[in-house]
């Protein structure tokens, strides 16, 4: 599955799963980006982020953190 930027909720559930130990609300919208495009399955054009997609992520992550399992 290839992950693109207007894949926020898949994106953040592979972080979530890649990086368990992480305390979200310590997380920046600059590390979202970095860990990311560093994302194997991640093939989308970099020039694409903004802060928008970023934040998307990040609540995504968030909200899956609160209700998820």
């Amino acid at each position: 599955m290839a992950f693109t930027w207007e894949s926020t909720y898949a994106i953040a559930l592979e972080l979530r799963r890649q990086h368990p130990e992480i305390n979200i609300e310590e997380v920046s919208l600059q590390q979202i980006y970095q860990w990311t495009i560093q994302l194997n399955e991640f093939e989308d054009d970099l020039a694409l982020a903004n802060d928008d997609i970023l934040y998307a992520i990040y609540q995504d992550w968030f909200e899956e953190n609160i209700h998820g399992l």
